[in-house]
């Protein structure tokens, strides 16, 4: 709540230095806040009496707007990429799906490796455990197992990160 919208008798007084001018009546603080050109901005509306700070408001969200936009800049956004794998996959094959995966981990992605099992190929998921192993330990230089292998229906899924 800023100046008209603040609608308590007394409120306690923060000037724009952060020094306490003490409990005060509204009216007289709105006029202080004209007279210095400023803002009456409420910040602690549950305390008694309420705690009211003399600000430029515009200036203050201005200010925040610029932080937050800052902080979002900073950020670092992780995509997943995704590498598809077969049980039965060949030695060239696998050295072009790790090719790619230690790619995306470098850029600091972190790789979705799946592994669909067709017709019968479920009924040995093993076979699927162990290439996604084999493609984990080719990789291990590059990033580290964020979640194992799991089977989830026709699918073998494993989440790769890249190492800090």
């Amino acid at each position: 709540m800023i100046n008209e919208q603040i609608r308590d008798r007394e409120i306690r007084l923060v000037d724009e230095n952060g020094a306490q001018l003490g409990i005060v009546p509204l009216t007289q603080a709105m006029s202080m806040a004209e007279t210095r050109q400023l803002d009456l901005v409420k910040i602690a509306p549950q305390a008694k009496p309420p705690v009211c700070k003399l600000m430029n408001y515009g200036k203050y969200k201005f200010e925040q707007s610029k932080h937050e936009r800052e902080v979002r800049k900073n950020q670092k956004v992780i995509n997943i990429k995704g590498v598809q794998l077969s049980a039965t996959i060949e030695e060239h094959d696998i050295a072009v799906k790790e090719r790619a995966a230690s790619k995306f981990l470098q850029d600091g992605d972190k790789v979705k490796v799946s592994i669909r099992f067709r017709g019968r190929q479920i009924t040995h998921s093993e076979i699927g455990l162990a290439v996604m192993k084999d493609f984990a330990e080719r990789l291990k230089e590059y990033g580290v197992i964020e979640r194992r292998p799991l089977l989830e229906g026709r699918n073998m899924i494993m989440i790769m990160a890249p190492k800090e």
